[in-house]
């Protein structure tokens, strides 16, 4: 039999992740501090996710076995390692700082005087956290919370449970402490707007401070097997939606997160480091594991700060012109849902308005490789997170981004699989074979058949001299595959070209460039007869042609 205390922890963390899901995109249009990205509810998801997995892991073991000190330090480290952004990285100390006092106090049932030291400690590690402490955030309601239950403690009767006390009685005692700290909380949220002026100005309360008491109302419908207290419901209003207030941190591009594990870890020593390049630093964690916060524009110089500090892992970037920009649009369009997380999502390297608009009609997330495609790793991370799936299928396009893909797969905080794809059009074509409902091993395998069974090529106007004399610059030089099979004058070039590449295939796509110099009647022409032909204005700067075969 699994320990019921256990039993009764996880269902506590369910309930309170499944009340925060069911509001998450309220939450999440709320967010306009420190900036309007819109990413609060599914921060703070997030980290509750993370505990419950950490306690699905665990399996049936009994408390007494596990013990609850190295339960809870479990709990608070799935934590502070699965938190993302201000609000997550805030929750999972209020987490951390009720995970320590619990285990500091082995053998003593959880009862309002055990909640009461809990929810103290909660409050002094969230505000311990943050180096410029807001008022009217979810601060100040874990602090009101804190308070409230203190007030009561000194009122009540019967503030301790004797030892025969059943666990029904345990869990319905609880749950009225929790109850009145939530009002305190609910008071919190309604002064927010009057202690944060920006909260005013867009005419909302703090995300995450209603996001705090979403998560406790389903804590007490937990422990109380039922309905959980009624929360009014929060919206931006219509007027206040297109004309959002900018903050400081909106001059950063990058919200950046990563994880140190090691020993010996002093996480604030690098913390004045971190704010010559960047502003919202949270540095959390002890010295075995640290949970880095930035608002940067140079990510890969926040990381290089730690990089001799200890392994960094669960790398997570994402582009806040992005976010804010896509909140604003769902805003204006009334609010609506965003749409399930899929289980997988592509994400493909692409240069050219035309090739992306392709990529994109497909539901691709492009990545803009510029004229020479050399993204940047951090670049690809933005993408992996604005993808917004469980999973990525990361396509780089090209030979000269393999190694960032296969970088950024290895940094990511999510699961990323990369299929090395040698060419635009190869990417476009296999994704034909993509399926978001699908994992991405899946995927993986059904593009990459897709991607074996094509055959690519291009003709590109020459930059260079040839050493061997055949061509010049400016003449046209064709590939197929990465061999050189053609050169000299664009028509001819291309009409041997398209014979080595189009060779029995049943149909060829031709992707036009920047600057391409024939006409699409000449190029459908020069192919081999019987071929079916598919042509796309592309905008690629690199090449003339790019042509795939099937």
């Amino acid at each position: 039999m699994p320990d019921q205390s256990l039993v009764r922890f996880r269902r506590v963390v369910a309930a309170s992740l499944a009340a925060l899901e069911s509001r998450r995109d309220e939450v999440n249009d709320l967010n306009v501090f420190p900036v309007a990205d819109g990413d609060t509810g599914d921060n703070m998801a997030m980290t509750l996710r993370a505990v419950l997995s950490e306690l699905d892991g665990l399996g049936e073991q009994p408390l007494d076995v596990i013990g609850r000190e190295e339960l809870v330090s479990a709990v608070a480290r799935a934590a502070l390692l699965g938190a993302r952004g201000n609000s997550g990285v805030i929750l999972s100390q209020i987490v951390r700082g009720a995970a320590e006092e619990l285990a500091s106090r082995p053998g003593e049932l959880v009862d309002p005087v055990l909640v009461a030291a809990a929810f103290a400690r909660a409050a002094d590690a969230a505000y311990d956290s943050v180096r410029d402490p807001a008022e009217g955030t979810m601060l100040s309601a874990v602090r009101a919370m804190a308070h409230r239950v203190a007030q009561d403690l000194a009122h009540m009767e019967q503030p301790r449970l004797g030892p025969d006390a059943s666990p029904g009685e345990q869990d319905q005692l609880i749950a009225m402490v929790l109850e009145r700290a939530l009002g305190a909380a609910q008071e919190a949220v309604e002064k927010g707007p009057e202690q944060l002026a920006v909260l005013k100005e867009a005419g909302v309360v703090d995300a995450g401070a209603y996001g705090l008491t979403i998560i406790v109302a389903g804590v007490v419908a937990a422990l109380r097997g039922e309905e959980a207290p009624s929360l009014p419901h929060r919206a931006v209003p219509a007027h206040h939606s297109l004309h959002l207030p900018q903050h400081e941190s909106s001059s950063y591009q990058y919200c950046t997160n990563f994880a140190i594990t090691g020993r010996g870890l002093e996480g604030h020593a690098h913390v004045e480091a971190l704010e010559r390049i960047g502003d919202s630093v949270l540095v959390v964690g002890d010295e075995h594991a640290i949970r880095v916060h930035v608002h940067t524009d140079d990510p890969e110089a926040a990381v290089a700060i730690f990089e001799a500090a200890g392994e960094i892992s669960r790398l997570d970037v994402a582009d806040m012109s992005e976010q804010v920009a896509g909140r604003s649009a769902r805003l204006a369009a009334g609010g609506l849902p965003d749409a399930a997380v899929a289980a997988c999502a592509a994400v493909a390297v692409v240069t050219g308005a035309g090739l992306a608009r392709l990529y994109r009609e497909l539901g691709v997330f492009v990545v803009d490789g510029g004229p020479t495609m050399n993204p940047s790793t951090y670049e690809l991370l933005a993408a992996i997170h604005s993808a917004g799936s469980e999973q990525v299928l990361l396509l780089p396009n090209s030979s000269n981004v393999l190694m960032a893909a296969e970088r950024a797969a290895e940094l990511s905080e999510k699961p990323v699989v990369v299929v090395p794809t040698r060419a635009p059009q190869e990417g476009l074509a296999a994704l034909l074979a993509f399926d978001p409902a699908r994992s991405c091993e899946d995927n993986a395998a059904a593009v990459s058949d897709a991607a074996g069974a094509l055959r690519v090529g291009g003709v590109a106007e020459s930059a260079r001299e040839d050493p061997q004399g055949r061509f010049s610059r400016g003449d046209a030089v064709g590939y197929s595959g990465s061999e050189l099979v053609a050169w000299g004058e664009p028509a001819e070039t291309l009409k041997v070209t398209l014979e080595h590449v189009a060779g029995r295939a049943e149909l060829v796509t031709c992707i036009a460039g920047q600057g391409a110099p024939l006409a699409r009647e000449t190029i459908e022409a020069a192919l081999p007869e019987g071929v079916e032909f598919e042509f796309h204005e592309g905008g690629q700067p690199a090449w003339w042609w790019l042509l795939c075969a099937e």
